[in-house]
């Protein structure tokens, strides 16, 4: 029977089920989108009224020469919205899995009374382009301390400013007082800089002219949904985000029932995706597609490609609305990429494309071969590419080491810990010629079914096959970054993705301006790294090996991956481009082992309180199950922690705190799950993988 309280959290799911199913059939929804946004012809109304228009808004240059101008219009435009506050919205590091939000923010008036008590408007350009915080309190990595605290905003005009409730958001920059990254972003932005600069030499090189590169990314976000009172019943939920112990259920994912079944409406996880879609419309976030996932309880959304820092930016709104939606239906958004275990984890799969500025797709083979009027010039931007994985694979891998990936690395359809591409047969065979010598065009062969029946006709599909188990699949003018964790601000994903590019891009263009052929630049490359190039089965154990021993890169550890920003080596690249400094490099590795080991410590100290208060419990009343085991977990733990916190370092702390999860606390889940199996479910007190994974059987019946 349901409490009250979660009686009425379902009522009211199935009350917004039903307004949402009424007002979906029409478009009114679609008027609202980009309403919110700052930019396009919502700016021109406010900024012409300003004597600008919104063009200005286009060259970076405007925080110094349209900034009060800029900030009158956003000022009248929030005040026609509702909005009478503003934020610099930032992104400290190490915020995936423990920030509400991932960003940090100050909410600021924008009026003030003056002596009489009047009000007035009080939201100028000075206020708009920069802001000042404590940089100390956020996970810096020694570049702050107490004593030297000051941390600087300053407006990224890269992504547009825009309004939700009564605040408008200004997304910014976040940097110490010499100038050091305590952000995601800046990265970003920085490698931005340096893929541009890089990739315009080489296209000039191949024969285009360009203003520059940018990268462009699409961020499919997989979450669960569970029922509220049951992720209430759950302290590891609600700490931690995943299970830490829990008993599988008599049924999982074994039928394939879930993946993009309907999305009932006899539940409230329709109506909750329909109005998450409806919040991002006004921001001016085109979540285009909604299904259901592998697992029970598993559902994807799906934005279109735009400019990575706005996608970035999106995307972290978008885990942050889904969270507050989810709330209001009676659920609770599951955002972890491994809350369960024996099913499916969630990814954030970052798929990524180059272009010009001008609009050439550079992954896009016709597209760059005549933008260039160079039949070869896709093949050696591809071998770049190929080296870049090749050479940087450490990199890429360092850059998916959440603490959730963890568990999700290697199975149920997330890439193993293994940094190789996936070409296909045509590109693949393609390359191999280019590196034996021959020159041309890549023209892939098309592949036409036909199913035999007239009520079908026959249809293209892709040259190439998908590979789900390739971390870096190319997929038609786009790389797809599979291995990247749901929970994720994928900045760092994106800044080494650039920078690693920019790298090849910069090698290929110094190798041909002394006097090389591209051909041949891209031959040698490709003669080098070609290890790297893998099209089959990744989760096959003799073809891991086999990979491994030529050589790719392979990190099985997070902990050891996060490590490698810190080699000379990689101190050295991220330097050269104007990315990172080695300070920056230190900090950034000591900011993420302490996550891992913090997230580690909140397991912990949750499991030994679920033991104490629940499991034990349970096992004593019903008088059967491993007391004496669950007594001696709880001494096992504290000694763990005990000897982590006696560690000198952060990295070394981070090594303990592996050990700790992945063997001392899966031996005790054993345990707990054991117990969980034996003790009637009337004296369970925890909520069970059955009560949690599966919405559409377990929905109580509200009427009497």
């Amino acid at each position: 029977m349901l409490s009250s309280a979660s009686r009425l959290s379902l009522i009211r799911g199935r009350a917004a089920a039903a307004i949402t199913a009424s007002r979906s059939m029409s478009l009114s929804a679609y008027d609202e989108y980009g309403k919110h946004v700052f930019k396009g012809d919502v700016a021109e109304k406010y900024l012409s009224a300003q004597g600008a228009s919104a063009a200005v808004l286009d060259d970076p240059s405007w925080t110094a020469t349209h900034a009060d101008e800029v900030a009158a219009g956003v000022l009248e435009w929030a005040l026609d919205n509702g909005a009478t506050s503003y934020a610099h919205w930032f992104q400290p590091m190490a915020a995936s899995g423990v920030r509400h939000g991932l960003t940090g923010q100050v909410q600021n008036m924008m009026m003030k009374f003056d002596d009489k008590g009047n009000l007035v408007k009080d939201f100028k350009g000075k206020n708009l382009i920069k802001g000042e915080t404590d940089g100390s309190s956020f996970p810096n990595g020694g570049l702050r301390a107490t004593h030297t605290a000051g941390g600087y905003l300053a407006v990224d005009t890269s992504s547009p400013i825009f309004l939700r409730g009564d605040v408008v958001f200004i997304p910014s920059a976040f940097v110490s007082y010499h100038g050091h990254a305590l952000d995601e972003k800046t990265p970003v932005l920085r490698s931005n800089e340096a893929l541009s600069k890089e990739g315009k030499r080489l296209l000039a090189l191949l024969g285009h002219e360009t203003e520059g590169i940018v990268a462009n990314i699409g961020l499919e976000q997989e979450i669960f949904l569970v029922a509220r009172d049951e992720f209430y019943r759950r302290p590891d939920l609600q700490l931690t985000g995943r299970t830490i112990i829990g008993r599988d259920a008599p049924r999982g994912q074994e039928m394939c029932d879930h993946y993009m079944a309907p999305l009932s409406s006899a539940t409230p996880a329709l109506a909750c995706m329909q109005e998450i879609q409806e919040e991002c419309w006004k921001l001016g976030i085109p979540l285009k597609t909604r299904h259901r996932e592998v697992a029970p309880n598993q559902f994807e959304f799906a934005p279109l490609f735009g400019i990575n820092t706005a996608q970035i930016d999106q995307n972290v709104m978008v885990m942050q609305i889904i969270e507050e939606v989810a709330a209001r239906h009676g659920l609770a958004a599951l955002l972890q990429e491994k809350p369960f275990n024996n099913i499916n984890g969630s990814g954030k799969h970052n798929n990524w494309s180059l272009g010009t500025k001008e609009g050439v797709f550079i992954l896009e083979p016709d597209d760059i071969n005549e933008a260039t009027g160079n039949e070869s010039a896709f093949g050696v931007i591809m071998a770049a590419i190929v080296a870049a994985v090749d050479q940087h694979g450490d990199l890429m891998r360092a850059a998916i080491s959440s603490p959730g990936n963890d568990f999700r690395l290697g199975a149920c359809e997330a890439p193993p810990a293994i940094t190789s591409t996936y070409l296909g047969g045509d590109m693949t065979a393609y390359l191999e010629a280019l590196k034996n010598g021959a020159t041309g065009a890549y023209k892939p062969t098309k592949k036409t079914l036909d199913l035999g029946t007239s009520a079908v006709l026959p249809f293209d599909v892709p040259a190439e096959d998908r590979n789900r188990t390739s971390p870096f699949p190319y997929g038609g003018a786009r790389f797809e970054f599979r291995a990247v964790g749901s929970a994720q601000n994928v900045s760092l994903v994106n800044t080494v993705l650039n920078t690693i590019t920019a790298s090849k891009f910069k090698e290929f263009a110094d190798a041909i301006e002394a006097g090389a052929s591209p051909h041949d630049v891209a031959a040698g490359a490709l003669e080098k790294h070609w290890k790297v190039i893998f099209n089959g089965d990744s989760y096959d154990e003799g073809l891991q090996q086999m990979l491994t021993d030529s050589g790719v890169w392979r990190i099985d550890s997070g902990v050891e991956a996060i490590a490698r920003l810190t080699a000379p080596e990689n101190k050295e690249l991220f330097e050269s481009l104007g990315v990172m400094d080695a300070k920056e490099c230190d900090a950034r590795a000591i900011v993420l082992h302490d996550h891992y080991f913090g997230t580690v410590e909140m397991e912990a100290l949750t499991l030994i309180d679920m033991i104490n208060q629940h499991i034990v419990p349970s096992v004593k009343a019903a008088g059967v199950g491993p007391l004496g085991d669950l007594e001696a977990a709880v001494g096992s733990i504290q000694t763990a922690l005990t000897g982590i916190h006696a560690a000198e370092t952060s990295y070394e702390k981070a090594q303990l705190a592996r050990v700790l999860r992945l063997e001392t606390m899966m031996d005790i889940r054993e345990t707990c799950d054991a117990a969980e199996g034996i003790v009637p479910a009337e004296l369970w007190t925890l909520a069970t993988y059955k009560e949690l994974l599966f919405l559409d059987s377990h929905s109580t019946d509200l009427i009497e």
